[in-house]
């Protein structure tokens, strides 16, 4: 994989940014990534999964679903009363074999240790945070907009939450398909299932969130905007 195509760390100033040189346009990104060091990769794992963790907790407490591959773990829970921890790690057991044959295995250690924060974080959250009264129409859009920038600052250090997640980045390095599409479709489905078991007033708010989160990674995560690469 071209270390270059990976989304990742900020613009590199070098000598023909604004001069003429490479794309010919001031202020456009050179071809070439500055790598992120590794502290900024550490903070990112750990700040982005604990905003993720604090939108699933909000999600939690207003009984809405999220998509992804944590939706659709959470819906096989609710038709088979399985446990959603052994449904989760097992939905994403494909994809992290898929990622570690055509992404590296890098991304495969990154993935793996920000589901293991998530999880902790999303324990511990129940018990750092209470919440007396809330709106589901305020949770779904202020849940959603958390776990959005949680994921957008997970993608920029190349690394997601497992599942549909790894194959919606992987598309937009090789086929330009904007990785918060790819996500929006996915959840579309998700949500299309949870109909048969969501109330429809939870399933609505569910729909929205879903879209409030994918809209922020399509508009911010967008193919040659940023450009990095981590370890």
């Amino acid at each position: 994989m071209s270390r270059a195509a990976t989304p990742g760390g900020g613009f590199r100033g070098g000598p023909g940014a604004g001069s003429g040189s490479g794309s010919g346009r001031a202020g456009r990104p050179s071809a070439s990534p500055i790598p992120h060091h590794l502290y900024e990769d550490a903070l990112a794992l750990l700040l982005g999964t604990l905003i993720v963790a604090l939108g699933l907790a909000m999600y939690t407490q207003a009984r809405l679903v999220t998509g992804s591959m944590a939706g659709l773990a959470l819906l096989v829970h609710h038709i088979t009363g399985w446990g959603f921890g052994p449904v989760f790690a097992v939905m994403n057991l494909p994809f992290c074999a898929f990622a570690w044959l055509r992404m590296g295995w890098r991304l495969v250690a990154r993935t793996a240790l920000a589901l293991l924060l998530l999880g902790l974080f999303s324990r511990l959250t129940l018990d750092w945070v209470g919440f007396a009264h809330l709106d589901p129409l305020y949770a779904a859009i202020a849940g959603g907009a958390l776990m959005g920038i949680g994921l957008l600052v997970l993608f920029r250090h190349h690394t997601g939450l497992g599942g549909v997640n790894i194959l919606a980045m992987y598309l937009q390095e090789r086929r330009g398909w904007r990785a918060g599409y790819v996500l929006l479709g996915f959840d579309a489905a998700v949500m299309l299932a949870s109909s048969f078991v969501l109330a429809p007033e939870g399933l609505l708010f569910s729909v929205l969130g879903a879209a409030v989160l994918n809209s922020i990674i399509a508009i911010n995560h967008r193919p040659g905007r940023y450009r990095g690469m981590s370890w």
